[in-house]
């Protein structure tokens, strides 16, 4: 089982993704931003995880269902559904300071929406 590190908090969810809903960009290759890490969680059947470094693949991870792993901020990786059934979604961890700034900056930019619009 992938463990996320400590102080890190779930902030969002993907739906449940099959084969005719995945994003095609899952497919081809993707990375989370700066401080984000992704946990791809499969719920029935299996997929394969590829890690890519500077274009060639740098790692290769079977997940079955109900088993987890994680992808570490900045790492380009796709995936492969590798049967029919496969369903998964990922969750989205970022460390409680950056959600907080992220929060507080959300905060300011709709105080001072409000304020443009009341004419303050």
């Amino acid at each position: 089982m992938s463990l996320v590190p400590k102080g890190y908090v779930k902030f969002k969810s993907t739906p449940l993704f099959n084969k005719q809903s995945v994003p095609p960009i899952l497919l081809d290759k993707y990375t989370t931003q700066t401080g984000i890490y992704g946990q791809i969680q499969v719920h029935q059947g299996e997929l394969r995880f590829v890690g890519l470094k500077d274009g060639a693949v740098d790692k290769e991870l079977i997940i079955k269902a109900h088993e987890t792993a994680i992808s570490h901020p900045k790492y380009w990786h796709r995936i492969e559904l590798l049967s029919e059934d496969t369903q998964f979604q990922i969750h989205y961890y970022a460390h409680q300071s950056l959600l907080q700034a992220a929060l507080s900056k959300t905060s300011v930019q709709q105080s001072a929406s409000l304020s443009a619009a009341s004419g303050s």
